[in-house]
């Protein structure tokens, strides 16, 4: 069987059938022949063991790129990517944004880039970080003139 590049990158990464399924728009039966195809060990039914912390969940379901984004392999709850953990379920964004920034955010967190579905803390942006940018560019726009 050939298997899709793909499918054999997020299986041995060791995300869940149903959630590669579920991103490639595959079914979990094509998903799981890879597996086989692949001779990859027996999956751990409920995915082994629990992971420790939240932070420690995200990691798990992400996958660093070379042009600073970071792709999410995780669940999603319609377009935003969402953190299993404990029984509960936390946006992906808020896990990123502390990870990365040392703070919970403040507000609405709102993504600064263009790449759907990123999970970058560094592409977030809170309220406070919005206001900041905000008076920066009033500040910019008193010694450089423009209409900002």
């Amino acid at each position: 069987m050939k298997v899709r590049a793909d499918i054999a990158e997020l299986l041995q990464a060791g995300v869940h059938h149903q959630d590669i399924a579920r991103q490639l728009h595959v079914s979990r039966k094509t998903v799981s022949a890879a597996h086989r195809a692949l001779n990859l060990p027996a999956r751990v039914r409920g995915g082994g063991a629990p992971h420790a912390t939240l932070e420690d969940a995200y990691r798990a379901r992400t996958v660093p790129g070379d042009d600073g984004h970071i792709r999410w392999t995780g669940p999603m709850d319609g377009t935003l990517p969402v953190v299993c953990h404990d029984g509960q379920r936390t946006p992906a964004p808020r896990v990123a944004f502390r990870l990365h920034h040392g703070r919970d955010p403040e507000g609405r967190l709102r993504r600064t880039c263009d790449m759907p579905g990123c999970a970058a803390g560094a592409h977030y942006a809170d309220r406070l970080i919005r206001e900041a940018n905000k008076r920066a560019d009033k500040a910019f726009a008193a010694i450089f003139g423009g209409d900002q």
